[in-house]
C-alpha cells in the first residue's frame, strides 16, 4: 500500500490562528505552565503548540488519572490544574475526576475537542461520537462551554479563570469543535481574566459577628478547605477567643493539629458533635458542614452560627447562618480581627477541655483503629513537616490517617471528600510532585482503591519520581465488607484475590517491598524518599491488626 502523504501545516496570517493555537495561547496568557492528558486523534492540534508556548506536559496512563493529577497540582500550587482529553470516551473517563473537583472546590480546567460545528443531530458514526459532551459534563462541572469561533476560545478561557479567581473555585470544561481546532480564523487579542479585588463581608455583619464572639462563653471554630488561605488569621482568632478548632478533611492542617486548641479532623466523632451542639457561638469558615464530613447529619446547634464563605449559597445550604459573612476568608477574618472579638491571653481551661475531648474522641474507636496507630506514628516520624500526603477513600485513610496522623500548616493532606472517588491517591501524588518537585510526597491507599489507578505507577517510573506509595492491604473492599457483615449479609464481591503489589510495581520498573512492622515501614519510607522512581510499600492486613 502506498504511504499516506505527509501532514502539512500552513502558518496562518499574523492576525489569525488555528483554534488549537488560540487555545494554547490563551492558557499560556493565564500563566499555565503544566498540563496533564493523553493525545488522541482529535486533539493533536492542541498538542502541536504546547512546547512553543512553554507548557510542559505529563501523560498519565488514563484520563481519570490525568484529572486527579491536575486536581492535586491545583491544590498544592494554588494555580488551576489543566487537563487535556480527546473526544467521547476520553472525556467521560475524566468525568469522575471532574466530579471530585466540584465536590472539593478545586479549580480544574478540562479542555477537549467536540463534534464539528455543523455536525448533524442524527448520529453519523463519526469517531468518538456521542450525543452531547457538554450536557454530560454539565452534570459534574460548574460550566461546560462549547465555543463557536476561534475568537471565542480566548473568551471562554478568560471566563474560566475569572470564575476560579472570584467565586468558589470549581471545575470548568471547554469544548472546541474539532473543525475549529484546525480552522484558521481571526483570534483577536490574547484575552486574560481581569484583575479583581477580593471581597470582604458586609460591615454590619462583621460587627454583629464580632459582638457575638466577644460575648461567647463557649465558642468553637470549624474550618474547611475554604479557610486554607487564611491559616494565620484562623490561628490568631482561635487564640484570641480561646476557641477550640475542629476541621473537615479538606481543612486538615490549617491550624497545626498538635496545637493545644486543635481537635484535628473530628467532626465524625460522636463526642465532638455533641460538644459542638452545646457551643453558644460557632464560627464556620469555608466549610459546607456536610454530612460527608460528619458521617451523619449535623446535630442541631443550640447557639449562634456565624458562617464565613465566598459562596453566598453556603449561607443557607445545610444549617443556615444566623450571621452571614460573605467574602474572601482572609480579608473577612482580618476585618473580624480588627473589630477585636476577643482578648489575647492564655486559655488554660480551653486547652484542658480540648485535651479531654481528644481523649474521649480517641476512646470511641480505639479498638477499631489501634492496629493502624503504630504504622501512622512510623510514617509521621519519618516525614518532614512540609510533606504532601495524598489519600484514597480507604479505611487506612478515613479511620486512620485523617484523624490520627497530625499535619502542620506547612504540610498538606489531599483527600477526595464528598464525591468519594476511589483511585485518587497515586495520580494525585504525581500531580502534587509536579506542582512542587522539592517537597516530599507520599501516597496512602488501600489495595482495592489502588487498583483503580495502579497503572499510574508507569507514569511515576517514566518521570523518575521519588514517590513512596503505602498500601494497607486488607484483601479487597474492607469498608463494604464490614458494612455487609454489620447488616447481617453474607459478604459478596468484596474479597479480592491476592495480588503481589510490590512485584507489580517492580514489573512497571519501580520498586516494591513489604513492611511487616512499623519499624520496617519507617525504614522503607526513608529509602523510598531517596530513590528515583516509585516504591510501593505494602502493609499486609494480618500484620497491621
Amino acid at each position: 500500500m502506498p504511504e499516506p502523504p505527509p501532514t502539512t501545516h500552513t502558518r496562518p496570517p499574523r492576525d489569525s490562528l488555528t483554534g488549537g493555537e488560540a487555545l494554547v495561547r490563551a492558557l499560556a496568557a493565564h500563566g499555565v505552565t503544566q498540563a496533564f492528558g493523553i493525545p488522541g486523534t482529535h486533539n493533536l492540534e492542541i498538542y502541536r503548540h504546547l512546547a512553543a508556548h512553554r507548557i510542559d506536559h505529563i501523560n498519565p496512563r488514563h484520563e481519570q488519572g490525568a484529572g486527579y493529577a491536575a486536581d492535586a497540582y491545583a491544590r498544592v500550587s494554588g494555580r488551576p490544574g489543566v487537563a487535556i482529553t480527546t473526544t467521547g470516551p476520553a472525556l467521560l473517563n475524566i468525568a469522575a475526576a471532574v466530579g471530585q473537583a466540584y465536590s472539593d472546590s478545586v479549580p480544574l480546567l478540562v479542555v477537549s475537542p467536540g463534534m464539528p460545528l455543523r455536525h448533524p443531530r442524527q448520529s453519523t458514526g463519526l469517531l468518538h461520537e456521542m450525543r452531547s459532551q457538554t450536557e454530560a459534563l454539565r452534570g459534574v462541572a460548574a460550566i461546560s462551554h462549547r465555543v463557536s469561533s476561534v475568537e471565542e476560545i480566548g473568551v471562554a478561557v478568560a471566563r474560566a479563570f475569572t470564575l476560579f479567581r472570584t467565586r468558589r473555585p470549581r471545575p470548568v470544561h471547554i469544548e472546541v469543535p474539532l473543525d475549529l481546532l484546525t480552522a484558521v480564523e481571526p483570534a483577536g487579542p490574547a484575552r486574560t481574566a481581569p484583575p479583581l479585588s477580593l471581597t470582604t463581608a458586609d460591615p454590619d455583619a462583621l460587627s454583629a459577628a464580632a459582638e457575638a464572639l466577644r460575648s461567647a462563653a463557649r465558642p468553637a471554630i470549624v474550618l474547611g478547605g475554604g479557610a486554607r488561605g487564611a491559616a494565620a488569621e484562623c490561628l490568631r482568632l482561635a487564640v484570641e477567643l480561646g476557641a477550640p478548632v475542629v476541621t473537615s478533611a479538606n481543612g486538615k492542617g490549617i491550624v497545626a493539629e498538635t496545637h493545644p486548641l486543635s481537635l484535628g479532623v473530628s467532626l465524625h466523632s460522636r463526642a465532638v458533635r455533641h460538644w459542638l451542639a452545646e457551643r453558644d457561638v460557632v464560627l464556620a469558615v469555608g466549610t459546607e458542614l456536610a454530612e460527608s464530613d460528619l458521617w451523619e447529619p449535623l446535630p442541631t446547634l443550640g447557639g449562634t452560627l456565624v458562617r464565613a464563605d465566598i459562596d453566598p449559597a453556603q449561607m443557607y445550604a445545610g444549617p443556615p447562618a444566623d450571621i452571614p459573612l460573605v467574602g474572601d476568608a482572609r480579608h473577612t477574618l482580618r476585618s473580624l480581627l480588627a473589630a477585636r472579638p476577643g482578648a489575647a491571653e492564655a486559655h488554660l481551661d480551653a486547652h484542658r477541655a480540648v485535651a479531654a475531648l481528644r481523649n474521649e474522641r480517641n476512646a470511641e474507636t480505639r479498638s477499631e483503629d489501634a492496629h493502624l496507630l503504630p504504622y501512622l506514628a512510623a510514617i509521621r516520624s519519618v516525614l518532614p513537616a512540609n510533606t504532601v500526603l495524598t489519600s484514597d477513600s480507604a479505611q487506612c485513610c478515613y479511620y486512620g490517617a485523617i484523624p490520627h496522623l497530625p499535619v502542620a500548616p506547612e504540610g498538606r493532606y489531599l483527600h477526595p471528600t464528598g464525591f468519594g472517588t476511589l483511585g485518587y491517591a497515586l495520580p494525585a501524588a504525581i500531580g502534587a510532585k509536579a506542582a512542587d518537585p522539592t517537597r516530599p510526597v507520599v501516597a496512602l491507599s488501600g489495595d482495592g482503591g489502588l487498583q483503580f489507578s495502579v497503572q499510574e505507577l508507569a507514569t511515576a517510573v517514566q518521570l523518575r519520581l521519588p514517590l513512596p506509595v503505602v498500601v494497607f492491604d486488607n484483601g479487597g473492599y474492607g469498608e463494604i465488607r464490614d458494612e455487609m457483615v454489620s447488616r447481617g449479609d453474607h459478604p459478596t464481591a468484596v474479597d479480592l484475590p491476592p495480588v503481589d503489589l510490590p512485584a507489580l510495581a517492580r514489573a512497571y520498573g519501580g520498586h516494591g517491598v513489604r513492611a511487616d512492622s512499623p519499624e520496617a515501614l519507617a525504614e522503607a519510607l526513608r529509602r523510598a524518599l531517596d530513590t528515583a522512581g516509585p516504591t510501593l510499600i505494602t502493609v499486609p492486613e494480618e500484620q497491621s491488626r
